[in-house]
C-alpha cells in the first residue's frame, strides 16, 4: 500500500468539527503510517522517512518526536512486544497491523517519554486507532495500553513502585 492511499476511514467516523492536529499529534500520525508500511513491507524506515519528506508529509510536525518513535520502535519492537504480550488475548503477530503499530508507539511513549502523562499517551493512541484502525479497535488499544501503563508507571496510578 502506498502512503498516499493510506487515509482515515477504516475506524469510526470523526465529526467534521475536529480540531487541527498539533505538531506532536501529526508526528504520531505520520510515524504510525511509516511503522505500518515498515511492518508490512519491512521497508527501511529511513527510506520511508525520505519518501515522506519528499511527499511533504513531514511539514509542520514535531520531528524530534517522530524520529524518536521511528528509531526506537523499529529497533526495539521485540522488547515492546514483550511488554504487551502478557496483556493480549492473542499472539502479537495476530494483531491488526495498524493497531500493532499504534500499540508499539504507545508503549514506547509510556516507557521512554515519562514527561508525557500516561493519559495523554493513551488518548493519542485511541484517537489514532479511531481514525485508522478496525471498528472497535480503539477499545482494544485502550485496554492494552492501560494495563501496560499500570506496569510501567505505577506512581501515576497511585501504586507503590515494585522493589527490585
Amino acid at each position: 500500500m502506498n502512503i498516499k492511499d493510506f487515509k482515515p476511514g477504516q475506524g469510526e467516523e470523526l465529526p467534521d468539527d475536529t480540531k487541527p492536529l498539533t505538531p506532536r499529534s501529526k508526528a504520531r500520525e505520520v510515524a504510525m503510517q511509516a511503522l505500518y508500511q515498515w511492518q508490512l513491507n519491512t521497508s527501511d524506515v529511513y527510506s520511508l522517512t525520505k519518501q515522506f519528506s519528499e511527499d511533504g508529509l513531514l511539514r509542520d510536525i514535531d520531528m524530534s518526536l517522530y524520529n524518536d518513535i521511528i528509531r526506537y520502535v523499529s529497533t526495539e519492537f521485540e522488547a515492546l512486544d514483550a511488554l504487551m504480550a502478557p496483556h493480549l488475548d492473542r499472539r502479537v503477530e495476530m494483531i491488526n497491523p495498524v493497531e500493532k503499530a499504534i500499540l508499539r508507539m504507545g508503549i514506547f511513549e509510556l516507557k521512554e517519554k515519562l514527561e508525557i502523562p500516561y493519559r495523554v499517551v493513551i488518548n493519542e493512541s485511541v484517537e489514532l486507532t479511531k481514525r485508522y484502525g478496525a471498528d472497535e479497535g480503539h477499545k482494544y488499544v485502550n485496554g492494552i495500553l492501560d494495563k501496560v501503563a499500570q506496569v510501567l508507571r505505577p506512581l501515576e496510578f497511585g501504586q507503590a513502585v515494585p522493589k527490585s
